[in-house]
């Protein structure tokens, strides 16, 4: 086909057109006159348009048979000046049809001459409604293809640009006239033309239209960003469903493609921050917590995410911000989405690392303001790792873009949240220094109470610690063995204390007891109970005596309660006395017999008052074994007390190995992550 042809020709001579075209829509007729004003050729389409048969026209003097009276010298005139000037003349006449009635007819009449030079006159009529009406058509269709908003082109059945109008052309960057006969990638190389024309192939091919059909890319209208348009396809077809080519119309709709993408970045900033809220701040651990935020930020927000704070922060110690100088951070958490060289130039949970004043980290915690990086340079990796080997495995990982924002909480500054980009090939913006300011003030608080509780926690550690005797001696006739473990981190410490108390005539008291409530003031109490007990058990008192004493002194403080199990071991008599104040019941396990819980009357916890308390005797041989315990061994949340103490003697009757190892393997088997309760432990041995 050749170039700007339009389907139904072919560019060769003497090809007959398919179907029907505008002349014949338009059913154009064609009279020729002689000199004498008579009818010589009369076309079939002017038997259509006067009514009358060739055999009643032809050698009719054309003015009698159509024109009427009142026009008929007014038409010899103009046929006279035809013939005579050779000029043409066009216009609107009325005509008589047949059957009466008067018709305007549009005419195009010229002078003819033939080989003998005789003069002959050319009538090509239509009438003049179906011209009126193919004019509109063809002035509507003008106009709406070259005033359309709408980027409009036909293509041929070769997809060649046949038509192109204005709104195309200006979204293009490209003069309509340029088009003609081109394909599209030959305009637009920047667009994926292969597949747009594969999508139209379809349409020519099936008949089915293509709707909104979207593509993205850049034209030379705009060859520096991208833009996105809606593309419609539709085929083109003539009279008996001849296939014309087809239609395309281009809606540009950047922007609301870029209304969507905002539209959608905020719903998935507003879930971000609502996941950091249920995810962030899930304990009181400050590890935790900062592994909890760099988990939240990646990869939404960033590819790799540090958390570091400063390290005189969590020593509680930090008077203010300094305005210069170096810092000293520790690192808390670190994440990246998937491998990267990134990940080792970022410094490993627990590591110290001072950075300097010109570090950009050590800027954001002077000034307390985010720092943000939106295109990386050479000259910034070195402000941004820690060292020269750093910055090059940034380089090597492609970070292109980075942003620390400060981590605030209650006016402190503690530390910063640093993110980096490499994979994202989009560079932080103010939207990402907003998000990444709430997420860090959110987890800021988190972190502020965590390092607050931790200090507080580590304060009743130490101080349950230190009112805890120490690894305890053999006594005589007795090899013993005790634990004490504090709750997790995500629960504060409480009261629980065991004893090993010589006594004369080689007797020994073993005591587990446990404050009710936590923190310092139940380790505090603790340590007045111990001491009480430590007391009364040196005037050889009888256990139940022991604790009598021990209720009175434990009601005065404060309304603490205690539960305590007190036991004395007589190695003469090879047996032990054992009193209880609502404590859970100790395990003996005979040297030749199954392990077994001891029946001893419960009593009432020390503390409420007027308690009785008995005294039970159980015999203890050498080589027997009795553990006595605090309830944070056993008890959970989702089991009941009787299976606990059936699981516990259960695998006291599988452990005769060493006392030590005894204390480690039941703690591993029945103390679960995160226990919310202290466990005290001991275990003692007849050795006779």
């Amino acid at each position: 086909m050749t170039a700007g042809s339009f389907p139904g020709t072919t560019g060769r001579v003497g090809v007959p057109l398919d179907g029907k075209g505008l002349l014949d829509v338009l059913g154009v007729a064609a009279v020729v006159i002689d000199a004498h004003g008579r009818i010589v050729l009369w076309s079939p389409q002017a038997e259509d348009l006067f009514g009358f048969g060739a055999d009643e026209a032809l050698g009719q003097y054309m003015a009698r048979l159509v024109v009427g009276t009142d026009h008929r010298d007014e038409a010899v005139r103009l046929f006279g000046e035809v013939l005579r000037e050779g000029s043409t003349w066009a216009g609107v006449f009325p005509v008589r049809h047949k059957d009466g009635t008067v018709r305007n007819v549009e005419f195009r009449n010229m002078r003819l001459t033939d080989d003998l030079g005789g003069l002959y006159a050319l009538g090509i009529a239509a009438d003049r409604s179906a011209v009126e009406r193919i004019e509109a058509e063809l002035a509507l269709s003008d106009r709406l293809v070259s005033q359309s908003p709408i980027g409009l082109a036909v293509l041929d059945t070769d997809l060649r640009y046949v038509l192109v109008n204005p709104a195309l052309e200006r979204i293009n960057g490209i003069p309509a006239a340029l088009h003609i006969g081109r394909r599209i990638g030959d305009m637009v190389p920047e667009i994926d033309a292969p597949a747009l024309e594969a999508a139209l192939r379809a349409v020519l091919t099936t008949g089915t239209p293509l709707l909104d059909h979207p593509t993205v890319g850049r034209t030379p209208a705009d060859p520096d960003h991208d833009h996105a348009w809606s593309l419609s396809f539709y085929r083109l077809e003539g009279p008996e469903d001849r296939i014309l080519g087809v239609a395309a119309s281009v809606i540009d709709v950047t922007e609301r493609m870029r209304a969507d993408a905002d539209a959608d970045r905020s719903r998935r900033r507003l879930a971000l921050i609502a996941d950091a809220s249920a995810q962030v701040g899930t304990t009181l651990e400050v590890e935790k917590t900062a592994d909890e935020l760099a988990s939240v930020v990646v990869p939404e927000l960033a590819d790799i995410a540090a958390v570091d704070v400063l390290d005189s922060v969590l020593a509680l110690r930090r008077p203010g911000a300094p305005e210069e100088g170096p810092e000293l951070f520790r690192a808390l958490a670190v994440k990246a989405a998937g491998r990267t060289e990134a990940l080792p130039a970022a410094d490993p949970p627990g590591a110290i690392t001072m950075y300097g004043a010109d570090r950009l980290v050590t800027r954001c915690v002077h000034t307390g303001q985010p720092v943000l990086v939106e295109r990386v340079g050479p000259g910034d990796l070195s402000r941004i790792a820690r060292s020269p080997e750093a910055a090059e495995l940034l380089a090597r990982a492609g970070v292109h873009s980075y942003l620390a924002v400060p981590l605030i909480a209650r006016g402190e500054v503690l530390g910063a949240l640093d993110l980096k980009r490499d994979r994202n090939r989009l560079p932080f913006d103010g939207d990402d220094v907003l998000l990444a300011t709430e997420l860090a003030a959110r987890a800021a608080v988190s972190i502020d109470n965590a390092r607050w509780y931790q200090s507080v926690r580590n304060s009743a550690v130490t101080l349950q610690r230190s009112l805890l005797p120490g690894v305890p001696p053999d006594q005589a006739g007795l090899e013993v063995a005790a634990r004490y473990q504090p709750a997790q981190a995500s629960s504060e410490v409480g009261g629980d204390w065991y004893d090993v108390i010589p006594l004369p005539d080689d007797k020994t008291a073993l005591v587990v007891g446990d404050v009710m409530g936590s923190g310092i003031d139940a380790a505090a109490a603790m340590g007045r109970l111990r001491t009480a007990t430590c007391a009364f058990a040196d005037l050889d008192l009888p256990p139940s005596e022991v604790l009598r004493h021990l209720d009175r002194i434990t009601a005065g403080l404060e309304h603490y309660i205690a539960t305590c199990l007190f036991a004395v071991h007589d190695p003469a008599l090879d047996r032990v006395r054992i009193s209880n104040a609502g404590h859970l019941p100790p395990v003996r396990i005979p040297a030749d017999g199954p392990a077994e819980l001891v029946t001893v009357p419960p009593g009432t916890p020390l503390g409420v008052g007027g308690g009785t308390f008995r005294t039970t005797w159980v015999p203890f041989r050498p080589g027997d074994r009795l553990v006595l315990y605090t309830d944070g061994l056993i008890e959970t949340r989702h089991e009941a007390i009787d299976e606990r103490l059936a699981l516990l003697v259960g695998l006291l009757d599988d452990m005769r190995g060493p006392l030590e190892e005894t204390c480690d393997a039941l703690l591993r088997a029945l103390r679960r992550p995160g226990a919310p309760d202290d466990v005290a432990l001991l275990i003692a041995r007849s050795t006779g």
